[in-house]
């Protein structure tokens, strides 16, 4: 790979690309299963049930798009494929949020179909565009940079869902609680289309790769499961995954059941956006000075810290809980940022280790991995409530709202003590003069 240094503006307008992105993600991690509870009143377990199947089908989708990257990397063209997509992604991502108009059995698998076709176009447009990262630039600080500016874009992009989902929707549509979730998607969707097109069009390739394909798909998942730095990273990632998407998905119903507030579980998730535009970019220098394995194990060790702080005092105030929750957003950032800037770093170091280059697979497989765990982690989250007794917009009985807690605090605090676990394992740390070279373990 011959490396060309892009300029920071041409890294920036790349980036800009999460901001549509995450208008989707945001909305499907943040609001997507309270829609279906206590917006089309679902039974949890079977809305989470339902965001299990799509999850793992998301991540199906997600790897068999990296594998066709990799098989065609030489002559895909990643711009024209955001172009083409971006319309696709958006009506799936509309159809999402429209209100059933059947009900019963038809109803549900109406909203299973909906949410399987979304997956499906996102998968398409979002793996091409993860496997960009990886020869937007060949220098580790480009890539570092990259990955937090996305991470910016992304954090942007939860903002402005976490604030504008219900009161934008409701102004939009003046109507009930389900079509204002549409009404949003609409809004969104439109945003979207525009962002990813205009990225597509102004897209540049900034490396060029010359190396043998993989014989056969068995071959790229053989390099990858000799690559350990791929492994130890996946599992820490898939842990990790687990812990942020139970205590995410229950804040709204937090403050709605446990705070009886609402309101403020909207303003807490855009405050947990707000302080990670702050914590990025410490993270990056912070990073750079102590390398990004050392940077997840005190991320992560933090957010246990903080967790077990959190079991100890029973919290009945939003204002407590808002707290809480922004201490443990600074360190979920810290544990994504490593992710995503690590994650290039594995390709290089699978190359050397097997002589493949399998980018496509990777950002495949690890995106299958990703969903893999979301969709674990609602299932915990959905069935572990539904254990409890929930029955959504009804008052919940004591052993309920703990019941509840207990699953929001005991599951996070034992999938970051694995992720540590994996990372202590993991090859890559500091890179120095900005390759992406292995740190002895």
């Amino acid at each position: 790979m011959e490396a060309r240094r892009p300029s920071r503006p041409r890294l920036l307008l790349f980036a800009f690309g999460d901001f549509a992105f995450n208008l989707y993600w945001q909305s499907i991690m943040l609001f997507l299963l309270f829609y279906y509870t206590d917006a089309l009143e679902l039974p949890i377990g079977v809305a989470s049930t339902t965001y299990l199947i799509a999850s793992v089908w998301d991540g199906i989708a997600s790897f068999v798009v990296g594998i066709l990257v990799d098989r065609r990397h030489a002559t895909l063209r990643y711009g024209a494929i955001l172009i083409a997509g971006a319309i696709p992604l958006g009506l799936c991502f509309m159809l999402t949020y429209m209100p059933p108009l059947t009900t019963g059995s038809w109803a549900i698998a109406s909203i299973l179909g909906a949410h399987l076709l979304f997956r499906t176009a996102y998968a398409a447009v979002n793996v091409p565009y993860l496997a960009m990262t990886a020869r937007i630039s060949a220098d580790t600080d480009d890539r570092a940079f990259v990955a937090g500016t996305r991470m910016l874009f992304g954090t942007a992009a939860a903002v402005t869902v976490a604030l504008a989902t219900v009161p934008v929707g409701r102004w939009l549509t003046g109507s009930t609680a389900s079509e204002a979730y549409f009404g949003a998607a609409v809004l969104f969707a439109v945003v979207g289309t525009i962002i990813l097109m205009f990225v597509g069009a102004t897209y540049r390739e900034a490396t060029t790769i010359e190396r043998p394909l993989p014989g056969s798909v068995r071959a790229a998942l053989v390099s990858l499961a000799r690559n350990r730095a791929f492994v130890t990273l996946s599992a820490a990632m898939m842990a990790m995954i687990v812990a942020i998407t139970v205590l995410n998905k229950s804040v709204l119903y937090y403050f709605k059941y446990l705070l009886n507030d609402p309101e403020a579980g909207q303003l807490a998730l855009a405050s947990m956006g707000i302080v990670s535009g702050i914590a990025i970019p410490l993270w990056m220098v912070f990073g750079r000075v102590i390398g990004l394995r050392a940077l997840w194990l005190i991320a992560a060790g933090l957010g246990m810290a903080t967790l077990l702080v959190f079991a100890a005092i029973d919290v009945h105030e939003s204002g407590l809980m808002q707290i809480f929750l922004i201490m443990m957003q600074v360190m979920i950032v810290g544990l994504n940022f490593v992710f995503w800037a690590m994650l290039p770093n594995t390709v290089e170091y699978g190359e050397r280790e097997t002589g493949l280059h399998v980018e496509g697979t990777v950002f495949g497989v690890a995106a299958l991995l990703q969903r893999i765990a979301i969709g674990i982690a609602t299932a915990i989250l959905g069935w572990g409530f539904a254990g409890a007794g929930y029955v959504a917009n009804v008052q919940q009985s004591a052993g309920t709202l703990s019941g509840m807690r207990a699953t929001i605090v005991i599951v996070p605090l034992i999938f970051l003590a694995l992720s540590c676990v994996a990372m202590l394992a993991n090859p890559l740390g500091r890179a120095p003069h900005g390759r992406a070279d292995p740190e002895p373990a």
